[in-house]
């Protein structure tokens, strides 16, 4: 049985293209990502112990093999993304009252400034 889910538009393009070259859908090819994933945490070749002293800054990455890196990686990039997803930056910058710049949807620059007002 498969649940729907969303995922990220770059993880789904990557899964998309890889998946082209190994004959999966990009369903199948996340999916396959995920088993490898799961298949790692679980591995006894990789150290959950110290996965976590370096996740809580006991330990040093360098000091981790490949597996362990891969792993601490890819908590770390969900860290990134959950703190991004919640993170409001035009908010923060207006409490700041520092001006900005973004890219509108076309692609241009446009320049905010703090205070609406001005």
């Amino acid at each position: 049985m498969s649940v729907p889910t969303r995922v990220d538009e770059e993880l789904y393009e990557a899964a998309k293209a890889s998946g082209a070259i190994n004959s999966r859908s990009a369903a199948q090819q996340i999916a396959h990502w995920a088993s490898i994933g799961r298949q790692l945490e679980q591995s006894p070749a990789a150290s959950q112990r110290d996965i976590e002293e370096v996740l809580s800054h006991r330990m040093s990455y360098d000091e981790l093999g490949p597996r362990e890196q891969s792993v601490v990686r890819a908590r770390w990039m969900e860290g990134v993304q959950r703190r991004i997803a919640q993170t409001d930056f035009e908010q923060e910058f207006r409490v700041s009252g520092e001006s900005w710049s973004e890219a509108d949807k076309e692609g241009n620059l446009v320049i905010r400034d703090a205070d609406p007002a001005r």
